[in-house]
């Protein structure tokens, strides 16, 4: 047996990531998660905008009884602009850290992220008239 092979088997392989995280109880990061949702709500205001218009739709759906179809249409929408939202929360703090100067890609960066939360919220918006306008409709 050569040298290299010797010396993998004598030394155990260091744990992944995910090895380590299970050693502490399984959580796999999710109080991280958690946390970064819960300062999230605490610190961006468009996530407290979003999660008030997420409570309306909901109230509404029980309102005019939606479909289960719609429920689910209702809630994908709610978690692709709350993910949009956290994702574009954490962009704006990282290109903050990496560039505390205004730059022009900084800039860029910042605005492309908000960007892609105006579009999940707009066609959000957009599968919410296609369900509650002709609810709406129907009362009048």
């Amino acid at each position: 047996m050569n040298n290299a092979k010797k010396h993998n088997q004598s030394q155990p392989a260091s744990p992944s990531p995910v090895e380590r995280d299970l050693g502490r109880g399984g959580s796999l990061g999710f109080s991280h998660a958690f946390r970064g949702i819960c300062k999230a709500f605490a610190t961006e205001r468009n996530m407290r905008i979003h999660a008030l218009i997420a409570l309306l739709v909901v109230v509404c759906g029980f309102i005019f009884d939606i479909s289960r179809t719609e429920w689910m249409l209702c809630v994908l929408c709610f978690g692709l602009v709350f993910g949009a939202e956290l994702i574009n929360s954490a962009v704006e703090r990282v290109v903050d850290l990496a560039s505390p100067d205004r730059h022009e890609l900084a800039k860029n960066a910042k605005d492309m992220s908000a960007g892609a939360v105006l579009v999940c919220a707009v066609f959000s918006a957009v599968v919410g008239l296609i369900i509650f306008v002709p609810k709406v409709w129907e009362l009048f």
